[in-house]
């Protein structure tokens, strides 16, 4: 099974989030609150835990189908061809990063509001989603209900612009600051373990300038 780090996180996403929609307390302790964090030393793991926890059944379908749809392409493909033995080290790096830089920008904006808290892995499949379409920029990525596709850097592209509008804008609730610094981890970390991929994406979408 190529894809078992997906799997493994998919799953624990699933088990703590369905105790979480049954068991109020649990859900309580383990989502996260920047104040706790903040205020109690020992409180770091919400960082962590509150990723693996969701809102609502919608929420937590979104999410992992994107893990899924995305993140099995990387570990089963892309990264074992791109890094060998070293790939699944890679692939939870940029996972994990994924949670704590997408935790970040709501840490210093509320770590003194006790008032907010926030559940969801957004951040982190954001991650994995733009690595993605950093090694893949001309993929084409069809939605339901939308009868034509998007080559995947322009859909990348409007979403950070997206992102960014509404973590400055938006008051719907949704956590678009850390689906922005998700997202831009995961190409940062992606060109970082290998400088090629930003050469690659820029003649994967003009290739007429391919030497």
């Amino acid at each position: 099974m190529n894809e078992k780090i997906t799997y493994i996180i998919i799953g624990l996403n699933c088990i703590m989030s369905f105790v979480g929609f049954s068991d109020k307390n649990f859900f309580e302790k383990y989502l996260y609150r920047p104040y706790n964090v903040h205020k109690n030393g020992g409180e770091w793991y919400r960082i962590f835990t509150g990723t693996f926890l969701h809102a609502n059944m919608p929420h937590l379908f979104f999410n992992m189908w994107s893990l899924y749809l995305f993140g099995s392409l990387l570990e089963h493909y892309e990264f074992p061809l791109y890094f060998h033995d070293k790939a699944d080290f890679y692939y939870i790096l940029l996972y994990v990063g994924g949670i704590m830089f997408s935790a970040l920008p709501a840490f210093e904006k509320y770590k003194n509001t006790y008032s907010y808290a926030a559940v969801g892995a957004s951040g982190a499949v954001s991650a994995v989603v733009f690595s993605f379409i950093l090694i893949n920029p001309a993929a084409p990525l069809s939605f339901i209900f939308i009868p034509f596709s998007f080559s995947a850097w322009m859909f990348g592209g409007l979403y950070l612009l997206y992102s960014w509008y509404m973590s400055r804008h938006g008051h719907d609730n949704i956590g678009h600051d850390a689906h922005l610094w998700g997202a831009l981890y995961g190409i940062a970390f992606t060109i970082a373990v290998h400088p090629h991929f930003a050469v690659s994406f820029f003649y994967k979408i003009f290739p007429q300038y391919a030497s």
